[in-house]
């Protein structure tokens, strides 16, 4: 009885397995993964590559390309651009001018302002105006040769008009009498100014501990502007060099009294403070030398 029901079993299996119902083509898929694989693989002849060799290959096309050159900052071009306005001048002294540049800055912060602010307190404006009338007219003879030199005869006269009127009606040169009664105005020229109207450029920047920016040229200049000043002839008898760098000390605070703010509203707009101060000095000088 056993033997007859393997039997049956037997023949049944064989029926089914040569049946044409029960055949590959006919059987279903096992899943629909499977059936995207047989049709990406009917149409297009092979599999797609795994996603780990996809990866791989990105991976060695970015290390295979050369590396792309990083394009300037905002910052950065910003301080191309500032670098490239207006005149230019040689710098080979850059590492000695920005360190004077932090020392000046810093004698500005810590002594010049608070200095000139405590005087500013104290000293009414108007006379702090003729105090600034004074040095003017005693620094005639560097104006006074300086348009001489530049064969500006009619500005050299006028200096010396304006001395002898200011010493004479303006109280010792308190006042500006010449221009305020004879509408004679100060002609701005030292020897610097000179040079340049001769054709002599900067040669190069160089900042000083507290006489600040300046050039070649200028640094030139400002030495013989010291001959023609009047306190450079007086004798060591007559005024020690205490009193005299206490006559300039005077002198500077005085002036700057007139400026608080712009030096800090210059360090705030700027980029680089110190190629701001640099190309502003040049820009100065270079106007100066064109009127």
């Amino acid at each position: 009885m056993i033997k007859l029901i393997i039997l049956i079993a037997g023949v049944i299996g064989i029926v089914f397995c040569f049946s044409p119902a029960f055949s590959d083509n006919a059987l279903p898929s096992a899943s629909p993964c499977c059936r995207q694989d047989q049709e990406v693989t009917s149409s297009q002849g092979e599999k797609p590559a795994p996603i780990q060799d996809k990866l791989t290959e990105d991976q060695d096309e970015s290390v295979a390309k050369p590396d792309q050159p990083q394009e300037p900052s905002d910052q950065e071009e910003s301080i191309a651009e500032e670098e490239e306005e207006g005149p230019q001048i040689a710098d080979p002294l850059s590492p000695w001018n920005k360190a004077m540049y932090h020392v000046n800055d810093k004698f500005y912060f810590w002594v010049l302002k608070p200095v000139t602010q405590g005087y500013s307190s104290v000293v009414p404006e108007d006379m702090r105006v003729s105090f600034s009338n004074f040095y003017e007219n005693v620094s005639t003879p560097i104006r006074f040769v300086s348009n001489l030199l530049q064969l500006k005869f009619k500005s050299a006269g006028n200096e010396l008009v304006r001395f002898v009127a200011n010493s004479l009606f303006g109280v010792a040169g308190f006042g500006d009498f010449a221009k305020e009664k004879m509408d004679i105005k100060r002609h701005d020229e030292d020897l610097g100014q000179t040079f340049a109207h001769y054709g002599i450029g900067h040669g190069f920047y160089i900042v000083w501990p507290i006489l600040g920016p300046s050039s070649l040229r200028d640094s030139i200049g400002f030495v013989g502007d010291r001959f023609l000043h009047p306190l450079g002839y007086i004798g060591p008898g007559e005024l020690s060099l205490g009193a005299a760098a206490g006559i300039y000390a005077h002198e500077e605070v005085n002036d700057t009294s007139f400026h608080i703010g712009e030096y800090e509203d210059l360090k705030k707009a700027a980029i680089d403070p110190y190629i701001s101060i640099r190309d502003a000095y040049v820009q100065h000088r270079q106007k100066k030398a064109e009127e």
